[in-house]
């Protein structure tokens, strides 16, 4: 039986092991690592180096979509997006103790999520991102307080848009836990200062949930 989860309110995405042994060590307590078009040994490589940074300073890793290597290199935590889900083996994930985590974009994405009973879910985008192309409309920090009232006391991330300034206040005043990051650190001109700057403006959050 796992215990009830709390998670860290910054939650930084990186794209492979290099930018979490880069930025992980500043204080980071919560990354996922989400690796697109890599070959599954240097995948597998990936995770371990990630995992052994993140063991060494006390963050917890999400490993992104590859729910197989993440149970064989002993990861405590994956995040599925709605097609993953749906060829994912919630089975196998939970017998490995895993934790899982979820994306949704709309009402019927929640539903489908929340059959799935994941230890978290994430709404996105809630405001225009540059990370990708996507068909949905931003979300809106407004839309993060209805999934707060579905949700009970399911944490809940958002993602998409977000700076340290007032979309960070916007989203916890509307229910959010924990604030999602990609571009706003890794296409900084400093990534370590942002970095930095993101762990500062969440530590109120942290100190009082």
């Amino acid at each position: 039986m796992t215990h009830p989860l709390r998670l860290d309110p910054f939650y930084l995405i990186l794209d492979d092991a290099d930018w979490i042994e880069r930025l992980v060590p500043l204080g980071v307590r919560l990354v996922q690592l989400r690796v697109k078009g890599m070959d599954e040994a240097r995948l597998r490589g990936e995770i371990r180096r990630a995992l052994a940074v993140c063991r060494a300073h006390g963050c917890t890793l999400v490993v992104n979509d590859h729910w197989r290597l993440a149970i064989e290199e002993g990861a405590d935590f994956v995040h599925l997006g709605q097609e993953d889900l749906a060829e994912g083996d919630l089975a196998a994930i939970r017998a490995a103790g895993v934790r899982l985590g979820l994306s949704t974009h709309d009402e019927a994405e929640l539903e489908t999520a929340l059959r799935a009973a994941p230890d978290y879910v994430a709404l996105g985008p809630v405001w225009p991102t540059i990370l990708k192309q996507m068909p949905w409309a931003p979300q809106t920090p407004e839309k993060l307080r209805v999934w707060r009232e579905r949700i009970g006391a399911l944490p809940l991330v958002a993602i998409g848009g977000l700076n340290p300034g007032e979309r960070l206040d916007a989203v916890f005043l509307n229910g959010a836990d924990s604030a999602a990051v990609v571009t706003d650190v890794t296409r900084n001109r400093s990534p370590e200062a942002r970095t930095r700057e993101w762990i500062a403006a969440t530590d109120r959050k942290r100190l009082h949930p």
